[in-house]
């Protein structure tokens, strides 16, 4: 099996070099054949300059940032592998994790289309109190990073997507104790995840006017409509520096993650769903925090709908499985069960 394995990266030479050594260090099963990319997207750091002359680093610098969507279909175009994983450029993965990722690839499972790892946040948390900086977690439950002792929690064990059409990590912020996912999950963590260039060949890369957010969930309606499995692997463990590039707080992410919501789900979700996701931005334009940031966002949405509602007929067309299928996958907004 030739497994390439794709760090996208942009202005984070030190985190990417960490991430690679981690990658180094992986223990292959015989016949496992490992090429590692890093696709640049115009970083202003020097780490195309840092990483070109690395031996077993295959460099696809790009001249400007195409987005994370952009940057996997760059490192597509530029290898032949049998299976694409991708990896975080601001994580590390844990001994085992590559050999337990594409392991599912060579066990007779022909429709299996991607792989999705168990993604640990970094460090230790406490609960929080109600003010003050913290992640909130589906449950509602707050946590505050600590320097003493806590528990580690949970980033990702694959995606998933509630009937307003909120795609989020599932088990975001559980205790990792207490974890027991089930194998079948909706769609595959981007940041943790491995994919079978079979499936990637049958229904295309990323769509890369999302740029950022919301790409491997829009990739994973693809792949589900057209028949391709998605799997979580446990024992393909990540520990993940959460939104290290860009920030959860940052303009950036608010405005990319509302507008690719109502776009992804335009492009594939049940009309009921797509009605939930523009009124409750519609909603918080109106009354909640953070109004004007949230009518940009859905003004953007607005604007590029005509666009989404091509991709949707394109999907449609060329779909082997109904939409109610990988619907009936979407679980409910609040707590993860």
């Amino acid at each position: 099996m030739r497994v390439a394995v794709v760090v996208v990266t942009w202005n984070a030479l030190g985190l990417t070099r960490r991430c690679l050594q981690s990658l180094r260090d992986q223990q292959l099963p015989a016949g496992t054949q490992m090429q590692l990319v890093v696709v640049d997207n115009g970083s202003q750091d020097g780490t195309a300059a840092a990483l070109r002359d690395e031996p077993d680093v295959l460099l696809v610098a790009l001249p400007d940032n195409r987005g994370f969507g952009g940057g996997v279909n760059a490192a597509l175009a530029a290898t032949s592998s049998d299976v694409v994983v991708l990896l975080n450029n601001d994580a590390v993965a844990e001994p085992g994790f590559l050999a337990h990722l594409v392991a599912p690839f060579g066990a007779g499972t022909p429709r299996l289309g991607a792989t999705t790892g168990l993604v640990l946040l970094s460090g230790s948390f406490v609960p929080a109190g109600p003010t003050g900086t913290a992640l909130v977690g589906h449950d509602g439950r707050r946590w505050a990073r600590s320097s003493e002792d806590g528990v580690r929690l949970v980033n990702s064990t694959g995606n998933e997507v509630t009937r307003s059409g909120n795609g989020r990590d599932r088990d975001w912020l559980r205790p990792a104790g207490t974890v027991s996912a089930a194998a079948e999950v909706f769609g595959f963590n981007g940041g943790c995840a491995a994919l079978s260039r079979a499936a990637l060949d049958d229904v295309g890369g990323f769509t890369e006017p999302l740029f950022m957010y919301y790409e491997d969930t829009e990739l994973s309606w693809r792949l589900r409509r057209r028949g391709w499995d998605v799997r979580h692997v446990p024992d393909a463990v990540t520990v993940h520096d959460h939104a290290a590039s860009s920030g959860t707080a940052s303009a950036f992410f608010l405005d990319h993650n509302e507008r690719n919501r109502i776009l992804v789900c335009l492009m594939h979700a049940p009309w009921a769903v797509t009605l939930r996701a523009v009124v409750r931005t519609a909603v918080r334009v109106g009354v909640g925090p953070q109004r004007s940031r949230r009518a940009r966002a859905l003004r953007a949405a607005l604007a590029q709908a005509p666009w989404a509602l091509r991709q949707r007929r394109a999907v449609d067309r060329t779909a082997t499985v109904p939409r109610a299928v990988p619907a009936a996958l979407l679980v409910p907004d609040g707590a993860s069960s």
